[in-house]
C-alpha cells in the first residue's frame, strides 16, 4: 500500500530532501498539512486558452500560461564566441501573442516537442526584449493531441488544470505532483468546525473541500470547497479575537466615573462651542463602559477632523475626576507634542493643577518623549508617580520600564495602525489593575477589517464633522501633460499665502543624502526613471523660485526634535508660511490658518495617506485646496487612484477603493500580528456577509464553552494560528 503522510510529517519524508527544500525556503511549506492549504491561484482548462495580454502587467513575475504554438522557427546566429542555434517560438490564446526563446543545446527537445498547433503549459518569468513580450527559456509540460479527435481526448480537454502559486525553481505541475503526494493524508484532517454550523450552513466537510479545492471534476466542486474554506479562515480567526474579548471581559478593573461639578463639568462649562451629535452619542458609549468593572476595550474611527481628540480628552478628565491617571500614546514625537499643546491649550488653567494660578479642580498635564533633556523627564517620571500628573502624552518613551503611575486607569492609544497589540499590552500593564483602553484611527476601516483586525475591540465611528468646517477641494495637478497647471499650482499657493493663510508642500523623500541609495535603488528597480522628489531640493527650488520671498521652511523625520518642534510652533503661530514637508505632517497636525496642500508625486502614496494629508486642510474657516502633483500617465492605474481621491471626501468610501485596489495583506498589515498568514481564501472586502456571520458564531460558541473542550478540531486549528502568530511576534521583536 502507498505511503500517506502524516498530517504533521516533514515533507523531506514524503518528496525527497531537494523538493522539500525548495518548497520550504521560497513557499513556505513545510508540512503535509502545510501543502494541503497551498491552494490553486485559478485553473485553466485544457481546452481553453490563458489570456495573454494580461501579461503586460506581469513583467519580471513568474508566470504560467497554457497556450498553442502558432509557429516555430530555428535560426542560427554568429557571436563573440562562435555561432549558436537559437530556437524561437510564438504562442497565442487566439487574441494575444507571447515570442518564447531557447539557446544553444537547450533548444532540440522543444525543437521537436513545440510544433505549430500543439498545445502546453508554459511557465518562465515575463521579460521585455526589443519592445516585445518573451519568456527565455521557459520549462513547459505539453498537454496532450488537440481536442475533438476522439471523445477521450473531448473529455481531457474539458478536465481543470490547477495552477499554483509557484516559483522559478518549481513549476505549477511540479507541485501538482507534491500535492497528489499527500492528497490521500486529507482523510486525516480535523475538522474545526463545529458539526451543527457545518451542517446549518450547508458547508461539505473539510476532506471533500480539501479534494475538490485540489482536483475539481467540475466548476461546481471549486464553489464548494471555496465557499467551505473561506469559512474555515473566518471562523477560525473570529474564534480566536473572541475568546481575547471573553478573556479580557473577565478581567476585572476601576469602574471610573466622573465626579459631579468635578474637572469634566468644569472643562464642559467652559468649551466656547457644542458637541456634535456623534461626539456626544460616541462619549456615552465610552463613559458607558467606562464605569463598568472590568475594561473598557474600544476603537473610535473618525474621519479626518470630526474631533477624535475632543472626545478622547473628555474620556481622560472622567478618569481624572475619579481619581485615576490616564495616558496618551501617540506615534511621532511632532504628534506627541502637537497633542500636548492643544489638549493644554483646551484646558487652560485646567491643565494647571497644583501650579500657582491654577484651577484648584485642575490636574498637571506632562509631556514625555525620548528626547527630553534629562531634569524634564526625572520631573515628569516623578509627577507621574506621585500621581500630581493626571494626564500623561509620550510617545514610545512611555512603555520603557522605568515609567510607572500612581493608578492608571485609562490608556488612550493614538493612530493604531502604527502600534502592535504587544506595545498596547505593555502600556496596559502598568496598571495595578488592567486600565480601561481607547483605542483611535483617523485612517477609516471598511466594517469587515474592522471586524478582522480589531476584532478584540468594540467599535465607535464618528463620521460628522464639527459645525464650521470648511470643504476641500481636491484637483490632479499633470505636471508632464501639462506643465502650466504645476505653474499655475504655485500661483495659487502665493495667493493663499498673500491672502493670510498657510500652506504644506508635501514630498516622498528627505533628500539629506542618507536616503539617497536607498531611493534610488527602489527608482531603478520600478524601472523609473528619477527618484521620487525630495523636501530639500523642492524647498530649495521654491525659494529660488515661483515662492520666492514667502518665507518656506522644511519638517522632516531625521531633524533634531527641538528643531522640529520650533518649526512647528513657528508654523502654528503664522510665522512660516509654507512648510515643505515629509509624511511626518500626515497625522494630528493641526494649524487651522493653512488652507493650501500641494502633495508632489501623489501617485506614490496610498489612497488612505493621501486622504490623511489632505485633511490637514481646511480645518479652519476658510476653504481649503488640496493640489496632487503627478507625472504619471492619465490612462494608468495611478492616475486612477488619485482620481479616486479627488472625486469624494468620504474616507470609509476611499479605504474600500483603497483596499480593493492593494493586496490585502497591506492593509492587515502587522496591526494585528498572524492574520496575514492566515488569510488565503478570504478577501475582506468581498466576504463581508461571511465574515460578518462568522463573527457572531464564533462569540456564540465561545459563550457557550470559553475553553472550547469540546471542539478538538477547533482547538488544533487555532493552535495552528496562534502558533503563527507567536513566531510573528519573535520576528518583529
Amino acid at each position: 500500500m502507498e505511503h500517506v503522510p502524516a498530517l504533521d510529517e516533514d515533507l523531506k519524508k514524503t518528496l525527497g530532501p531537494a523538493t522539500a527544500k525548495v518548497l520550504a525556503e521560497q513557499l513556505g511549506l513545510h508540512t503535509a498539512l502545510d501543502l494541503l492549504h497551498h491552494y490553486p491561484r485559478r485553473y485553466a482548462e485544457r481546452g481553453e486558452l490563458t489570456s495573454l495580454a494580461e501579461l503586460a502587467d506581469q513583467i519580471d513575475e513568474h508566470v504560467t500560461v497554457v497556450a498553442q504554438v502558432a509557429d516555430a522557427r530555428l535560426l542560427t546566429y554568429q557571436g563573440s564566441r562562435g555561432g549558436g542555434k537559437r530556437l524561437e517560438v510564438t504562442i497565442t490564446d487566439g487574441n494575444g501573442r507571447l515570442q518564447l526563446v531557447f539557446f544553444g543545446a537547450g533548444v532540440h527537445k522543444p525543437h521537436k516537442e513545440l510544433l505549430p498547433g500543439s498545445r502546453a503549459m508554459f511557465a518562465g518569468k515575463v521579460s521585455m526584449f526589443n519592445r516585445k513580450l518573451q519568456l527565455a527559456h521557459p520549462a513547459y509540460e505539453p498537454l496532450g493531441k488537440d481536442a475533438g479527435e476522439t471523445d477521450a481526448a473531448a473529455a481531457f480537454a474539458s478536465q481543470l488544470i490547477p495552477i499554483y502559486p509557484a516559483c522559478a525553481k518549481l513549476e505549477s505541475w511540479k507541485i501538482t505532483k507534491c500535492v497528489d503526494a499527500v492528497l490521500p493524508s486529507a482523510q486525516e484532517v480535523l475538522d474545526p468546525l463545529p458539526e451543527a454550523l457545518r451542517e446549518g450552513r450547508g458547508l461539505v466537510p473539510l476532506t471533500e473541500a480539501l479534494l475538490k479545492i485540489h482536483r475539481p471534476a467540475t466548476k461546481a466542486d471549486i464553489e464548494d470547497a471555496r465557499r467551505r474554506l473561506k469559512w474555515d479562515e473566518a471562523f477560525v480567526l473570529q474564534v480566536a479575537l473572541a475568546r481575547r474579548r471573553h478573556a479580557d471581559s473577565q478581567l476585572p478593573a476601576v469602574p471610573r466615573r466622573p465626579t459631579p461639578g468635578g474637572l469634566l463639568d468644569s472643562f464642559d462649562a467652559k468649551l466656547p462651542f457644542t458637541l456634535t451629535e456623534g461626539q456626544q452619542t460616541v462619549s456615552k458609549e465610552i463613559f458607558d463602559d467606562l464605569a463598568t468593572s472590568h475594561p473598557m476595550h474600544r476603537l473610535l474611527q473618525g474621519e479626518v477632523g470630526s474631533g477624535k481628540t475632543m472626545v478622547a480628552l473628555r474620556a481622560m478628565l472622567a478618569v481624572v475626576d475619579s481619581g485615576g491617571q490616564a495616558a496618551m500614546l501617540a506615534p511621532t514625537e511632532v504628534l506627541a507634542q502637537q497633542h500636548h499643546r492643544s489638549i493644554t491649550e483646551m484646558m487652560g488653567e485646567l491643565a494647571e493643577g497644583g501650579m500657582l494660578g491654577g484651577s484648584d479642580q485642575g490636574t498637571k498635564v506632562v509631556l514625555l518623549t525620548g528626547s527630553m533633556g534629562m531634569p524634564a523627564r526625572r520631573q515628569a517620571l516623578l509627577d507621574l508617580v506621585t500621581g500630581e500628573a493626571g494626564i500623561v502624552i509620550g510617545t514610545h518613551a512611555l512603555i520603557e520600564d522605568k515609567v510607572q503611575f500612581h493608578d492608571l486607569g485609562l490608556v488612550v492609544v493614538d493612530e493604531q495602525h502604527r502600534f502592535g497589540v504587544e506595545q498596547r499590552d505593555a502600556l496596559r500593564s502598568k496598571g495595578k489593575q488592567p486600565p480601561h483602553l481607547l483605542v483611535m484611527t483617523a485612517t477609516p476601516i471598511p466594517r469587515t477589517v474592522a471586524m478582522t483586525v480589531f476584532g478584540d475591540l468594540e467599535t465607535s465611528v464618528l463620521d460628522q464633522l464639527p459645525a464650521g468646517r470648511s470643504p476641500i477641494a481636491t484637483h490632479v495637478v499633470p505636471a508632464k501633460d501639462k506643465p502650466h497647471f504645476l505653474a499655475r499650482a504655485w500661483e495659487r499657493v502665493r495667493e493663499e499665502v498673500e491672502n493670510g493663510h498657510q500652506a504644506y508642500v508635501v514630498c516622498p523623500r528627505i533628500g539629506d543624502g542618507e536616503d539617497e541609495p536607498k531611493k534610488k535603488a527602489a527608482a531603478e528597480a520600478d524601472g523609473d526613471k528619477r527618484p521620487p522628489l525630495a523636501v530639500l531640493d523642492i524647498a530649495e527650488q521654491l525659494t529660488r523660485g515661483p515662492l520666492a520671498g514667502l518665507g518656506v521652511e522644511v519638517l522632516h523625520g531625521r531633524m533634531d526634535p527641538a528643531d522640529k518642534d520650533d518649526v512647528m510652533r513657528r508654523f502654528a503661530a503664522g510665522e512660516v508660511k509654507v512648510l515643505v514637508a515629509t509624511t511626518v505632517i500626515e497625522v494630528g497636525v493641526n494649524v487651522p490658518n493653512s488652507t493650501v496642500m500641494v502633495i508632489m508625486d501623489a501617485d506614490r502614496f496610498g489612497v488612505s495617506q493621501l486622504h490623511q494629508l489632505r485633511g490637514r486642510v481646511g480645518r479652519g474657516s476658510a476653504p481649503g485646496l488640496c493640489l496632487l502633483v503627478s507625472e504619471m500617465h492619465e490612462a494608468s492605474p495611478a492616475r486612477a487612484r488619485l482620481a479616486a481621491v479627488a472625486a469624494t471626501l468620504d474616507g470609509f468610501e476611499l479605504s474600500r477603493i483603497d483596499l480593493e485596489q492593494r493586496r490585502e495583506g497591506d492593509v492587515l498589515g502587522q496591526a494585528q500580528s498572524g492574520v496575514r498568514s492566515s488569510l488565503r481564501m478570504l478577501a475582506v472586502i468581498e466576504d463581508e456577509e461571511v465574515i460578518a456571520q462568522a463573527r457572531e458564531e464564533a462569540t456564540r460558541v465561545v459563550a457557550a464553552d470559553p475553553e472550547l473542550a469540546g471542539l478538538a478540531g477547533l482547538k488544533t486549528a487555532l493552535d495552528a494560528l496562534l502558533d503563527t502568530e507567536r513566531e510573528q511576534y519573535l520576528e518583529k521583536g
